[in-house]
This record gives structure tokens, C-alpha cells and sequence, in this order.
């Protein structure tokens, strides 16, 4: 059973960067497809970008241009590396991993951006 655990959350300026990590059990880390996605208040868990076993990358149009996702298989990490930072960027952030239909979510970890 594989166990996702974030990191990396925090209170940060508009403007600033933050990099939140998402490390994985399981010893099959590499098949997954992997991704973060993000619940603001009152509003749906959305994608914010994701990483598939194949190597490709995906983003919401939201975040193109200013986020930034990766994974390291031998480490079994997830990385998401977010720069100018916006008060509409506050959500709780999750890492999400998929094989064969299954879908595991960690626990989140908290955004927090000030205008």
C-alpha cells in the first residue's frame, strides 16, 4: 500500500516562492503517474499539474509558466517548485499518485499566500 506524505507548505508573500515535496512508500514508485492538485476554500480539488510515468507534463493554465513539477523514481519523490506566488494560489495542496485505476491522496499540506 503505498502512502504519500507532503511537505513544504507554509505562509509566503505574494511574489515568493515556495517548493513542496511529497515523499512515496512502495516499491513500484516509477509506474505511477503522479500529480499535485489543490482545494481553496468553498471551491473544488483541482489539477495544478502532473507527471506521468512517461515523462510528460501537464499544467492547469493557471499556474503554466510560474510552477513547475518533477520527480525523482530512486527517491520516490514528487517535487512542485511554485514562483510568483498570488493571493489566488492559497489552497491546501495534495500529491496525488495512479496505477491501474487506483488513485492515492496524501494529506495535504497548506498554501498560504499574502497580498
Amino acid at each position: 500500500q503505498v502512502q504519500l506524505v507532503e511537505s513544504g507548505g507554509g505562509l509566503v508573500e505574494a511574489g515568493g516562492s515556495l517548493r513542496l515535496s511529497c515523499a512515496a512508500s512502495g516499491s513500484i514508485f516509477s509506474l505511477y503517474h503522479t500529480g499535485w492538485y489543490r482545494q481553496a476554500p468553498g471551491k473544488q480539488r483541482e489539477l495544478v499539474a502532473t507527471f506521468a510515468r512517461s515523462g510528460t507534463t501537464n499544467y492547469a493554465d493557471s499556474v503554466k509558466g510560474r510552477f513547475t513539477i518533477s520527480r525523482d523514481n530512486a527517491k520516490k519523490m514528487i517535487y512542485l517548485q511554485m514562483n510568483s506566488l498570488d493571493a489566488e494560489d492559497t489552497a491546501v495542496y495534495y500529491c496525488n499518485v495512479q496505477l491501474g485505476g487506483i488513485s492515492i491522496w496524501g494529506q495535504g499540506t497548506q498554501v498560504t499566500v499574502s497580498s
